[in-house]
């Protein structure tokens, strides 16, 4: 008698094979377990962890015992992502001591290997992730970030506290940037088992500061995929919302996954939503912005994703904690809805 997994559709299969994880945290703290475990996740991504990096590197011992304190709860450190940006802003923009820098990024990538973490995240963004707001009013009262390219100032820039670069950059010096960066990395994530996945440039707009944005659109994305010569260390976090930021909203979502899917280069999706596109829009809950959660998971599904979701930015709804342990629920719960739906054949 054939088993519940062998008597299923592939796309079924596939769908039972994708898990939800909890992420967007730099440490994991017992209560953070717990509130993973009450969900029923095991699959833990840290986002920038605090770790010891004074040397612009990270250490094998310190990325075990990350690993070690997080299996010792029960859960899973599958990825991390973005090291933090003092380690390679110079190989971003092409500065003098980029050639350090990328020696040291290669020596992470060797220890985050040898610590048995065989996933790890990245972004090409010297000027950041941008929003105009965070208060801008959304569903019943949430409050949720926004952009507008008409507000975009230097002193507008709420996400990090250093100031942008202020020299240009243009896009072509991006790209060879970018592909410096692969051909020195890739080789060295390959032999140390180690999966590199880019998130896209958010917003996706041409430039900021002076800096031109390198991964603005699906054919971004893919001139990337064809710049990584199919290296097999070479993927995405496929930022969902920042996917449909872009011209085009749920058709460049769409192009996005058929580009990439087949390949199998979506090593795990950043599962959120925003209402409109550049050069202005805002976040949303999950159902109420441009694409409709259900058919892009079977999307995925159907072009053979079986890798992780992750929840990323959520409104901050009233009562709610810094982390946004309420909105995070309802992110959780509504994937875990749709997942269920679809494995079982439901969902069409």
């Amino acid at each position: 008698m054939p088993s519940r997994l062998e008597s299923v559709a592939p796309a079924e299969r596939r769908a039972m094979a994708i898990r939800i994880g909890l992420g967007q945290l730099q440490s994991l703290s017992r209560e953070d377990a717990a509130f993973a475990r009450q969900l029923g996740l095991t699959t833990i991504q840290l986002n920038t962890p605090a770790l010891p990096g004074e040397d612009g590197l990270w250490h094998e011992a310190d990325l075990r015992r990350l690993r070690d304190d997080i299996a010792a709860e029960g859960l899973t450190l599958e990825a991390l992502e973005n090291v933090p940006i003092g380690f390679y802003d110079k190989v971003m923009l092409g500065q003098p001591g980029w050639e350090d820098q990328l020696e040291r990024y290669r020596a992470t990538i060797r220890n985050v290997g040898a610590a048995g973490i065989g996933l790890l995240g990245h972004h090409f963004m010297p000027t950041f992730v941008w929003r105009t707001s965070l208060e801008t009013l959304g569903r019943g009262g949430a409050l949720v970030s926004s952009f507008d390219a008409d507000l975009v100032r230097y002193g507008n820039r709420v996400d990090y506290p250093q100031a942008p670069p202020t020299e240009q950059v243009t896009l072509e010096e991006m790209r060879v940037n970018y592909g410096r960066f692969l051909d020195a990395t890739l080789s060295v994530a390959e032999a140390a088992g180690v999966r590199l996945a880019l998130h896209p440039d958010d917003p996706p707009v041409p430039a900021i500061g002076g800096v031109a944005r390198l991964f603005d659109s699906p054919e971004a994305l893919g001139w990337a995929m064809e710049r990584s010569n199919g290296s097999p260390a070479w993927g995405m976090d496929l930022c969902l919302g920042t996917v449909s930021e872009m011209v085009g909203g749920p058709d460049a979502v769409s192009r996005a996954i058929d580009l990439l899917g087949p390949a199998g280069k979506i090593f795990y999706v950043h599962f959120r939503q925003v209402m409109g596109t550049v050069p202005r829009f805002q976040e949303a809950f999950l159902g109420e912005g441009s694409y409709a959660p259900a058919q892009v998971l079977r999307h995925l599904i159907e072009v053979g994703f079986d890798g992780f979701l992750l929840d990323d930015h959520v409104p901050h709804m009233t009562g709610d904690t810094p982390y946004g342990h309420r909105a995070r629920a309802h992110a959780i719960g509504y994937m875990q809805g749709l997942l269920e739906a679809l494995a079982t054949g439901g969902a069409r």
